[in-house]
């Protein structure tokens, strides 16, 4: 009898061999509070290996311009009123892209676990049978302030930190923490509304001071009006700029002053513990001194071929620094 043909195609050897598929993953990475020198290594080696990103729209460029120009990039389109819709947009880029077997990196600004939905996130692709790997990142909640001058606990100032959103889920304002003497207090996604959240803040505690013969309608946090806070925008970019006030001049130095996103509030009297405002309402300091020293250093190690002479080098070229840039 005459053979029977088929019309299935050939099979491919190289399919039965699962070294040959594409495995996937997603992998959920902080990439801190701007600048390229506080990425962790394990972000800088997923961006470089990374075959899809997908970013905030706040990472800041000088990360972005990190990413291969081979590996396509998506940021999120977000904008008041748009922000769910962008944020399911990426999910499901993110979905495809798995399917395809792609290592796929969620980059967010920041550490992914603060205020960066990335616990949502990790529950969304596990969902779909993709578990995530999560880096950390250097959160601006804690380094912002610190590139302030704002030591967050200081022994007799401040032995607690609460770090708090400005905003809520669907735009919504949270309930303001209560005043607390000896309390540092950290408000990201908070510059956009600070008007409100000076007024809650400032507003008496629940059972406070009655308004024409009734209870104040509006409960707050009781902080008072004197009460040191910094705005740190840009932080650990060339950009930077911190914002010295009190809650009685905060708003009015920003309407002043202009926004200058991302930023953060810092309220607490740990504000005025390394720096003061010297009497005045407000006072604004630009710039960000960088990390050029410490490259300096590694660099001049690197080119002496050894460890030892470390504290050496150091000084040799701090004080040539000094010496260049005196009057």
């Amino acid at each position: 009898p005459s053979p029977t043909t088929s019309s299935n195609p050939p099979l491919d050897i190289s399919t039965l061999d699962l070294r040959n598929r594409p495995t996937p993953r997603i992998i959920l990475a902080g990439s801190g509070p701007g600048s390229p020198s506080l990425l962790t290594l394990a972000t800088h080696r997923a961006i470089q290996t990374a075959t899809v990103i997908l970013a905030d729209k706040l990472v800041p460029s000088p990360i972005l311009d990190l990413i291969p120009r081979r590996t396509p990039l998506h940021i999120a389109r977000k904008f008041p009123g748009n922000a769910e819709a962008a944020q399911n947009e990426l999910l499901v880029l993110g979905l495809e892209a798995l399917q395809k077997g792609e290592t796929v990196l969620r980059l967010k600004q920041g550490d992914p676990y603060i205020y960066g939905r990335g616990s949502e996130e990790y529950a969304w692709f596990e969902e779909r049978g993709f578990k995530p790997q999560v880096l950390p990142g250097i959160t601006s909640a804690l380094s912002a302030p610190l590139f302030a001058g704002v030591p967050c606990t200081s022994r007799g100032v401040s032995d607690q930190v609460l770090i708090c959103t400005g905003t809520g889920r669907k735009g919504a304002a949270p309930k303001p923490p209560e005043y607390g003497e000896s309390q540092t207090v950290v408000f990201l996604m908070a510059l956009h509304r600070i008007t409100e959240l000076v007024d809650s803040l400032v507003a008496p505690l629940p059972g406070g001071k009655e308004v024409d013969g009734e209870e104040d309608a509006q409960k707050g946090g009781g902080w008072p009006r004197t009460t040191p806070c910094a705005v740190v925008e840009r932080a650990s970019c060339s950009d930077q700029r911190v914002i010295r006030s009190t809650l009685d001049f905060v708003v009015q130095a920003v309407e002043c002053e202009g926004s200058r996103p991302p930023g953060l509030l810092v309220l607490g009297k740990a504000c005025e513990v390394l720096k003061g405002r010297g009497g005045s309402r407000w006072v604004v300091e630009e710039g960000f001194e960088g990390f050029e020293v410490f490259d300096d250093i590694l660099g001049a190690v690197q080119q002496a071929g050894e460890n030892g002479g470390f504290r050496e080098l150091a000084a040799e070229r701090a004080e040539r620094k000094n010496d260049a840039t005196a009057p």
